[in-house]
């Protein structure tokens, strides 16, 4: 049986909308992906790489190889798949492979109407538009439909970023500064990314953050970036998404920046109770404890981006030009993209606020 993926028809992001049926269904991420390159807002000068033939052999030292790609280890695993580490023989680079089983996924719901494999059609479609140095890139899809394994080629990041014993405030401030550029980046190409937190953050051997894993997240055709589904991870979760109603994307994102942050400086989350309950009651409810001999300006912009208020919550935009932020460096610098589709909407948004 064929069980190529690529071709498939995204499902759409209202499906699983109990009762939702206010105006038109959004366009699913893959359409609104095809409508903007058509429209010339293409991010990347290089297109994201699509193979449709898989050849299994070995090198001459018999390491097991896929197409071009050597195998040299496994680097991490998961429910659905595992990450694997491949050079490619043809320039000599390392990279990330993610193996992911096409059955399995198609066979498990993660909402009413989709698919974990609907869900990895979503991200590839996500990823092939972006174009951030701050956000891991994918280089080729890998989907033949005489094998069960569909692959994802994305540049090898050296790290993640561990936050156990906290981080000094410097290095801290340095990897907030590439988060807060990269996400500000996705928001405004209406890309919600819905699981930051530390271990969905690379860190190259030169220190810079790229954000990763765009699994569950979603792309809009405007601004309206209304969102039913849960979020990621729980310890992350905003307070308004805990009640079960539909919530803003990006002052949710804005939120898991400000538990990230915590996790950075203190090396434990704000907010963790002994139950999914619990967590989600604290979350909501408790005020967010600021250790007295913090820095006052790094305690100010933890309870701005930990606001409980989605409505009063710090944006972004203002968090990017916060002094804690800006430091000696100044504000976090706007990224200008080759496709303008991000500085149209940047502003727009500055005209609405003159």
């Amino acid at each position: 049986m064929e069980v190529s993926t690529l071709g498939m028809i995204l499902i759409d992001d209202t499906d699983y909308i109990e009762g939702s049926d206010d105006g038109p269904p959004r366009k699913s991420s893959e359409d609104i992906v095809q409508l903007r390159t058509q429209n010339g807002f293409a991010c990347r000068e290089i297109s994201v790489k699509e193979t449709k033939k898989v050849f299994r052999s070995e090198d001459e030292n018999g390491n097991k190889m896929v197409n071009q790609y050597v195998h040299l280890g496994k680097i991490g695993s998961g429910s659905y798949g595992k990450v694997v580490l491949y050079r490619n023989i043809k320039d000599g680079k390392l990279y990330a492979i993610k193996v992911l089983n096409k059955p399995y996924m198609m066979k498990v719901r993660v909402v009413r109407t989709e698919t974990a494999m609907t869900d990895v059609l979503r991200e590839v479609s996500i990823m092939k538009m972006l174009n951030h140095p701050n956000i891991v890139n994918l280089v080729e899809v890998i989907d033949d439909p005489n094998i069960d394994k569909f692959y994802m080629v994305l540049d090898y990041v050296e790290g993640k970023m561990v936050c156990d014993n906290g981080l000094e405030e410097g290095t801290a401030r340095n990897y907030l500064r590439d988060i807060i550029s990269g996400l500000m980046y996705l928001h405004s190409h209406n890309v919600i990314h819905g699981d930051i937190k530390p271990d969905n953050l690379l860190v190259t051997s030169a220190g810079n953050v790229k954000i990763g894993d765009f699994s569950v997240s979603q792309v809009f055709e405007d601004d309206d970036d209304m969102l039913w589904r849960s979020p990621g991870t729980p310890v992350f979760t905003a307070p308004e998404c805990c009640q079960g109603s539909a919530y803003h994307g990006r002052a949710s994102d804005t939120w898991a920046v400000g538990v990230t942050l915590y996790c950075m400086v203190s090396g434990h989350y704000p907010f963790l109770g002994d139950t999914l309950q619990e967590t989600y009651d604290k979350i909501a409810n408790d005020p967010v404890q600021i250790p007295g001999d913090m820095n006052p300006q790094l305690a100010d912009l933890l309870l701005r981006l930990l606001c409980k208020d989605p409505g009063d919550r710090i944006t972004l935009q203002a968090a990017a030009e916060h002094p804690w932020v800006a430091g000696d460096e100044g504000p976090v610098p706007e990224f200008i993209c080759r496709c303008g589709f991000g500085r149209r909407k940047r502003n727009d948004v500055r005209e609405e606020v003159q």
